[in-house]
């Protein structure tokens, strides 16, 4: 029996976002295509139908990340009722929730260093999906995309260190201080 329209597209939207949340949690090198596949219910032999190869996920896994993550800010701007509207992005985005929740984050501060070591296509695909949270982050913060990469710049390396560092105070400590000093970017 022939499965239904669609069937292949859904299958392979389960995998990327099983791909997305290994990848945030343990990093690209760490996560094998079984794991991958096991974690969205499926058999390793399968994934070849819906990829080339591993570096064809890891594409689409961050593609599929970063729109997650604009959605999920998107989200979080639209509830807030003061202005600036990124107060409440830079709030959530260095918050201890966003700290401890690697497998729903942001995949930039979990995958950056290993992505320099990937191959041209992961890396392109990076580029752009950075380029593009840095624009959501400029034009919402109503600044230009330099300041824009500065802010997020800021953000990103905040949560990079919160999340490195095993004092627990220390790490409040980033996360506050990356919030004071980002919303001062926004406000210069």
């Amino acid at each position: 029996m022939p499965y239904p329209k669609g069937h292949k597209i859904k299958v392979r939207n389960t995998i990327v976002e099983s791909a997305a949340q290994a990848f945030r949690t343990h990093g690209i090198h760490d996560v094998s295509v079984p794991f991958i596949m096991k974690g969205a219910g499926l058999t390793h032999g399968g994934f070849y139908s819906h990829f080339d190869n591993k570096e064809q996920l890891v594409a689409e896994a961050c593609r599929y990340a970063i729109s997650d993550t604009i959605a999920l800010l998107q989200k979080v701007s639209d509830q807030e009722e003061q202005n600036p509207k990124i107060n409440a992005v830079i709030d959530y985005y260095l918050s201890p929730y966003h700290r401890d929740k690697t497998e729903m984050g942001c995949i930039i501060p979990a995958l950056s260093a290993e992505i320099s070591h990937s191959s041209e296509e992961v890396r392109q695909v990076f580029t752009q999906e950075l380029e593009r949270m840095i624009a959501f982050i400029s034009d919402l913060a109503g600044i230009d995309p330099s300041k824009g990469s500065a802010l997020f710049s800021t953000m990103v390396g905040s949560l990079v260190l919160a999340r490195t560092v095993n004092d627990p105070e220390l790490s409040e400590s980033l996360l506050s201080s990356g919030k004071r000093y980002a919303k001062e970017l926004v406000m210069t």
